[in-house]
């Protein structure tokens, strides 16, 4: 006797090999450029969200958070947002929810919602960086996701990254 289970989804279609293929090496230059970038420079161009921008710029980059303008423009907006509420209030826990809800504000208003961007005012909060932490590393990180997800997305289909950039 053979149990058969036969389980429906409204999940999305599993990708093809190539698409999958050309997402895990999106995500292996983008990442390796800026640790080597880092190392290289001596100068900070990596941080933890930019390994979830990759998911979203070569997983899913067809979606609004993952066109130029969210991923830039939603970890400086976020970033600058940690770096103010940490030298205007400080780091205490309350400060810390407060920078998270005024960074989602903030994305929202901007039109620059980036879901890994959220993590930057704790990242923030928690290393308690200068103002240079805007160009190195978010700006100069995001700058090369970015620049990658340009490259691999029209790779794997011609003229498709980015859907707008402003």
């Amino acid at each position: 006797m053979q149990l058969k289970l036969s389980v429906t989804s409204n999940a999305p279609p599993v990708p093809s090999i190539h698409f999958s293929s050309m997402s895990m090496l999106g995500a292996f230059m983008a990442i390796g450029i800026t640790a080597r970038l880092s190392q290289r420079s001596g100068l900070p161009w990596l941080i933890a969200p930019f390994g979830a921008s990759c998911v979203l710029v070569f997983g899913l980059p067809d979606s609004p958070p993952a066109q130029p303008r969210s991923v830039i423009g939603g970890h400086l907006i976020t970033s600058l947002i940690g770096l103010l509420v940490l030298y205007f209030i400080g780091d205490a826990w309350w400060a810390q929810a407060l920078a998270v809800g005024l960074a989602l504000g903030g994305m929202q208003l901007t039109r620059t919602v980036h879901a890994p961007a959220g993590a930057n005012p704790l990242l923030v909060m928690a290393t308690h960086p200068g103002f240079g932490f805007l160009f190195a590393p978010v700006l100069s990180g995001a700058l090369v996701i970015v620049a990658v997800a340009y490259g691999i997305n029209n790779l794997r289909v011609r003229s498709s990254y980015p859907r707008y950039w402003v």
